[in-house]
C-alpha cells in the first residue's frame, strides 16, 4: 500500500492511481484517508480444517499419553475417519511439544555388516482398571542394517533375557559376531581387575552359539546409542497411547510395528533396514538340542501337581508322578512344553493373565482318595497272643538237672 502514497505524493489523482494499480477508487481513497491501515496486520479468515473434529483427541494423546509422534498418530486418526494429510497434523502438534534441551555432540560409531547387535531393556507403564502397571520391553538392533526387534515380557531375569535374545536372532535370521549391552546382573556379575565375571548361564549361552559378549563403559550409554535411541523410539512411536487386551495381543501389535518400521527408509542410512539386512553375513542358528536347551527354565512342581510360570499355575498329569520334583519348561509361540528327565510330559497353551489356575483333566484321575492315603501313611503296630506256660512238678526239673532228692521225715 506504500505505492498508493508514493503516487499521491507525485500529484496523481485517485482515479489515475486506481487505473495504474488496477484497483478500485474506493480502495485508494480508504488508504489515503487512513494511512495507519498499511501497518495493521490483517487476520486471516478462520478456515475449516479436516483436523478440527479430531483436535480434542490429539490434545488428549499429547497431554495424557505424552505422544508427540505424528507418524504414530496418523494411522489411528485414519481409522477414526481423518482424511487430511500428515503436514496438517504436524503443524497442529508442533506448538504442543515440550521444549527440547541441548546436549554435547556425540561421535557416531558404525560397525561392519554382521559385526554387532545391541540389546537393552525398557520399562513401560500402562493403566489397568485405574491402577498403574508395568511390563518390560526387550529391544535388539542389528547395528549395520538397523533391523529392530521388540518384544514385551513380565520379567527381565536371565532366563527371560536369553529367551528374548533367541527370538531376536530367529527374527534376524542368524547370529552376529558380538553382542553389546549394559552391565546388568543377568549379564555381568562384577569386574575383577578389569576382567569381567559373567553370569554363568549367559556366558554358557553366548559361548555355545559363538557370539562374543561386550559391555559398555560405566555411565556411558551412548556407547550403545543405536539401541538406546531405539528404546526411546519405541516409547514415543509405539507405546504412547497403545491399547491391548493382554501381553500376547501387545506382542502381536509390536511385531506388526517392527515389520512396518523395518520396511521404511531409515533416516541415517537412507535405506530400508530389511533390504540392508541382506548385506549382513550372519552365522546360521544352531540346530536341535544345541539351540533348544537354552530356552528351558527349571520349575518345581507343587505337591498339588501345579507348576508356576509367569504368575499362572498349570496342572500336570498325575501319571508322571512329578509332584514335588523339578521339571523343565519351554515357552515357544504361545505354547508351554513341560519336560522331566528328558521326556515330554505335556504341551499347554500359555495363559496371558496372571493369577490364573489351569487344571489338567488328568491331574487327579489316578490319585487315590484322601482317606486311603491316610490309611497308608498312619504308623501301624501289631499285637500277638501271649505264649502258653506249662506247669511242671519240681521233681521233673531236678531229674533233668541230674539231682537226687531224698525225702526227709520232719517228725
Amino acid at each position: 500500500m506504500n505505492t498508493i502514497h508514493e503516487l499521491a505524493a507525485q500529484g496523481k489523482s485517485i482515479q489515475d492511481i486506481a487505473i495504474s494499480l488496477g484497483i478500485a477508487r474506493n480502495t485508494v481513497r480508504k488508504y489515503l484517508r487512513h494511512p495507519e491501515l498499511c501497518t495493521m496486520p490483517h487476520p486471516r479468515p478462520n478456515r475449516h480444517s479436516k483436523l478440527d473434529p479430531f483436535k480434542a483427541q490429539v490434545k488428549q494423546w499429547t497431554e495424557q499419553d505424552h505422544c508427540y509422534n505424528c507418524e504414530a498418530m496418523l494411522p489411528r486418526l485414519l481409522e477414526m475417519g481423518y482424511t487430511g494429510s500428515l503436514s496438517v497434523l504436524k503443524a497442529f502438534v508442533h506448538p504442543l511439544r515440550p521444549p527440547a534441551g541441548g546436549h554435547y555432540p556425540i561421535v557416531r560409531y558404525e560397525t561392519e555388516p554382521g559385526e554387532q547387535v545391541q540389546f537393552d531393556w525398557g520399562e513401560f507403564t500402562y493403566e489397568q482398571q485405574g491402577a498403574p502397571r508395568k511390563v518390560y520391553g526387550f529391544t535388539a538392533v542389528l547395528c549395520y542394517s538397523r533391523m529392530r526387534f521388540v518384544t514385551f515380557v513380565k520379567r527381565c531375569d536371565c532366563p527371560t533375557m536369553i529367551r528374548c535374545l533367541m527370538e531376536a536372532f530367529e527374527y534376524f535370521g542368524g547370529l552376529p559376531k558380538a553382542a553389546l549391552t549394559d552391565r546388568m546382573k543377568s549379564v555381568l556379575l562384577e569386574m575383577e581387575d578389569k576382567t569381567p565375571r559373567w553370569n554363568a548361564r549367559f556366558a554358557d549361552f553366548m559361548a555355545s552359539i559363538g557370539v562374543a559378549p561386550r559391555i559398555c563403559k560405566p555411565y556411558t550409554p551412548q556407547t550403545k546409542g543405536k539401541v538406546e535411541r531405539s528404546v526411546g523410539f519405541v516409547k514415543q512411536s509405539f507405546w504412547a497411547g497403545v491399547n491391548f487386551t493382554d501381553i500376547d495381543d501387545l506382542n502381536r501389535q509390536a511385531h506388526i510395528w517392527c515389520e512396518r518400521i523395518n520396511s521404511r527408509v531409515h533416516r541415517t542410512t537412507h535405506e530400508r533396514p530389511r533390504e540392508r539386512r541382506e548385506q549382513e553375513p550372519l552365522s546360521p542358528l544352531p540346530a536341535a538340542f544345541a539351540w533348544e536347551r537354552f530356552a528351558t527354565e527349571e520349575r518345581k512342581v507343587g505337591w498339588d501337581g501345579y507348576v508356576s510360570y509367569d504368575g499362572v499355575l498349570y496342572g500336570l498329569p498325575s501319571e508322571a508322578r512329578v509332584a514335588g520334583s523339578v521339571v523343565q519348561v519351554r515357552e515357544r509361540h504361545g505354547m508351554l512344553s513341560v519336560w522331566s528327565a528328558g521326556q515330554l510330559l505335556v504341551e499347554l497353551a500359555k495363559r496371558p493373565h496372571s493369577q490364573d489356575t489351569v487344571t489338567h483333566p488328568d491331574q487327579f484321575r489316578t490319585v487315590a482318595p484322601a482317606a486311603s492315603l491316610r490309611e497308608r501313611t498312619i504308623p501301624l503296630g501289631h499285637q500277638r497272643a501271649a505264649p502258653v506256660v506249662l506247669t511242671r512238678a519240681l521233681a521233673e526239673y531236678d531229674q533233668l538237672c541230674g539231682l537226687e532228692v531224698h525225702s526227709c521225715n520232719l517228725n
